[in-house]
């Protein structure tokens, strides 16, 4: 099958030939744009995009298309992105009967398969609650359950938990896993979080620029991608344990998930490494001034209601990359929104640059001073093409058209947008939207950067660009606070963590010491090695303390001795 939107001279899907198997479950991944949703949207007819299409999908040796309207319905399924685009009543125990009675079933069907659901979901406790006041997990949950009330043959999900904090992430995957176990449905899965997809897959389908790169087996697949010499971008986001196994002693048994990192690392270094850890900065980073500080804040959305910012105290220093993770539901996001004035605290105080952001007036706020994203990018889309977007942000600005044009285009090649400048920003896949709302929050040129969920959809490769756009920015002295579930990201990139529970941050580190004392929200790498070494947690800090034990190993193995610089490395 091939597939072209309509006015675009890029095909998106390009002579695509494969099959899957009943039950199986099948995992899509590649890079942001490469088509996946594309591809998925043509699996249930209601969804097929609009263009020019050549070739067939069959469902059961059927074309799609000519499949019976209740037969596409009922039959297969489809789990969206952003759970709030798939809910269309008020109450959840309506948001489960739905499906059901648009499809005339009778009441007495309805009742038991709703009841059914509600229990093999654990949705009880919140049955008759509101769908305003479940959590981003509760609505995906929700969306699953409704659509499984239908009892589908074939489920597809397109990146279902982009939204979600890691520990309802993980809930996810496992009842997707228990469903297809237990009932034997088949599930295509879109992701770009692959950490605990890979280890469910049977089989692994990685697209590149519409075309299908390979689908195989999970192992397969890592070897292909972590081939020595030719990485494939993709690779960086590949569980950790292959990443590892690629960069230490790709010999034998490739792991996949933590625990079989675990014994890998075991069998190559045996209990005791002789390298534990690695070394620690000799000395504190130096004291800055504040960027951003918030004293003894409190809000709450209504005057009855519950406090969800609840005694806040924070200082972010200015220049730094601060990282703010937690569950979903907790006051992250409403914490931005009283950073940026969007809300007002109740008691408490929040500081700009030392001053009262009160005292600010908007102009002042807003001009080359700070600047937001929003978790949903689409709340920032006001034009008609992705070009119009970036112009319409410099549409105040004081600039000649030239030199309006030329930042256009530097913005669009940066963001990997350039053949898409003409499309309407809705036809982007989620990773682009993403990107092109960040691109315009960039051109206003901000001091502080809030942003909510910036690495939500992208592709890991896009994720290496952002981060040293960002260690640019930092440069230049611009402070950037983001609110976000991607703790591998955090990991890597960012110079403080904390986490916010309850309405308020309950712990703040650096992230070699944050990571290293978590048991859930902490990296795979640390979960990994934990038991052998103190403080890695990204995948390259443990192929470097594999290779400061390993090297003398194998020294010795061939008689020779340990030079002097790697001992001094150890001693250190």
């Amino acid at each position: 099958m091939s597939f072209a939107y309509a006015g675009c001279d890029q095909p998106a899907l390009c002579e695509l030939s494969f099959g899957i198997k009943p039950s199986e479950f099948i995992v899509v991944c590649g890079r942001s744009g490469c088509g996946k949703s594309t591809l998925l949207r043509h699996m249930k007819r209601e969804l097929a995009p609009d263009g020019d299409r050549e070739g067939q999908v069959l469902y059961n040796g059927t074309d799609v298309e000519e499949l019976a309207k209740r037969v596409s319905a009922a039959e297969i399924g489809f789990v969206h992105q952003n759970p709030e685009r798939q809910i269309v009543t008020d109450k959840v125990w309506h948001e489960l009967a739905f499906g059901l009675e648009s499809l005339g079933y009778s009441s007495k069907i309805i009742r038991r398969r709703v009841a059914e659901m509600a229990s093999f979901f654990g949705i009880q406790t919140w049955f008759r609650k509101s769908v305003f006041e479940l959590s981003g997990g509760q609505k995906q949950l929700l969306n699953l359950a409704s659509v499984m009330a239908m009892q589908p043959k074939v489920l597809i999900l397109d990146e279902p938990t982009s939204q979600l904090d890691p520990i309802a992430s993980s809930e996810f995957l496992e009842t997707l896993a228990k469903i297809n176990r237990e009932l034997g449905t088949t599930i295509i899965l879109s992701e770009h979080r692959l950490e605990e997809a890979f280890p469910l897959a049977d089989r692994v389908l990685v697209m590149e620029q519409g075309e299908l790169l390979t689908f195989d087996t999970p192992e397969q697949v890592g070897r292909r991608l972590g081939a020595e010499g030719e990485r494939h971008p993709m690779f960086l986001g590949l569980p950790t344990a292959m990443k590892v196994y690629a960069g230490v002693r790709p010999e034998g048994s490739c792991p996949i998930t933590v625990r079989e990192g675990r014994t890998w690392l075991s069998e190559q270094l045996g209990p005791s490494p002789r390298v534990t850890s690695l070394p620690s900065p000799a000395e504190q980073r130096e004291k800055r001034e504040n960027a951003i500080e918030l004293k003894d804040v409190w809000f709450r959305y209504d005057r009855d209601g519950e406090d969800v910012v609840r005694d806040l105290s924070l200082q972010v220093a200015r220049g730094d990359l601060f990282c703010l993770i937690g569950g979903n539901g907790v006051g992250k996001t409403t914490t931005l929104k009283l950073i940026s004035g969007a809300r007002k605290p109740y008691r408490g105080k929040v500081l700009i640059g030392g001053k009262e952001i009160k005292k600010y007036s908007n102009q002042e706020l807003f001009t080359h001073n700070l600047g937001m994203l929003p978790q949903n990018p689409q709340a920032l889309f006001t034009e008609a093409a992705v070009e119009e977007e970036l112009y319409e942000m410099l549409s105040y600005a004081k600039l000649a058209d030239k030199e309006r044009l030329a930042r256009v285009d530097e913005m669009l090649e940066f963001l990997g947008l350039t053949d898409l400048r003409k499309m309407h920003p809705y036809d982007l896949s989620g990773g682009e939207q993403q990107r092109l709302a960040l691109g315009k929050v960039l051109l206003l040129e901000p001091k502080i950067l809030l942003l909510d969920e910036p690495t939500k959809g992208l592709d890991p490769f896009f994720k290496t660009v952002l981060a040293e756009l960002f260690a640019e920015l930092k440069s230049q002295g611009v402070t950037i606070l983001m609110v976000t579930h991607d703790i591998e990201f955090c990991a890597e990139y960012a110079d403080e963590c904390a986490m916010f529970f309850d309405g308020s941050v309950v712990s703040q580190d650096t992230p070699r010491v944050f990571f290293s004392g978590n048991s859930f929200y902490t990296t795979a790498a640390n979960r990994m090695s934990r038991h052998l070494f103190d403080n890695a947690v990204t995948y390259k800090d443990v192929i470097s303390l594999c290779e400061q034990n390993l090297t003398p190993l194998l020294l010795q193995k061939h008689g020779k001795s340990e030079p002097s610089s790697l001992r001094s490395s150890s001693s250190s």
